[in-house]
């Protein structure tokens, strides 16, 4: 019997075979996390984009602002207002009317990447109001 030293071909290249298989598998798995990974961080640059649009918001009266827009760093958004409610006086304590008309408004905000296109819409419910009476003291 003949002694055979080394590897065969059949053998070779079933080893590269196993071997380009669990590359691939290996490949897969990171390309998927890192897919994965892609969206967590959309995802909290939604939120903390979403988290800043609404403390803008805050400072928005919608009767007297219906429709804006405004740049935040990498994003700029719009909205427009509209009203829910009729006008309303406010009311005063003890009695009577306050110095003011409310209302209340849904606030639709589109928010753009700086490219310009779209990212994500809100809606927000924010009451609006406009002084319409001066105060009389009683003296």
């Amino acid at each position: 019997m003949k002694r055979q030293d080394g590897f065969l071909l059949l053998e070779a290249i079933v080893a590269l075979v196993l071997i380009a298989t669990v590359g691939m598998a290996l490949f897969e798995w990171i390309n998927s996390n890192l897919v994965s990974l892609a969206h967590v961080e959309d995802a909290n640059a939604r939120a903390q984009a979403a988290i800043n649009v609404i403390e803008y918001m805050n400072t928005v009266n919608p009767m007297l602002r219906e429709e804006g827009k405004a740049n935040l760093g990498d994003y700029r958004f719009f909205w427009r207002a509209r009203p829910v409610t009729n006008i309303y006086n406010g009311a005063n304590y003890p009695q009577g009317e306050s110095l003011y008309q409310l209302a209340l408004y849904d606030n639709t905000v589109h928010v753009l990447r700086h490219s310009g296109a779209p990212w994500f819409s809100l809606t927000l419910k924010q009451v609006g109001y406009k002084r319409v009476r001066e105060l009389k003291l009683p003296f």
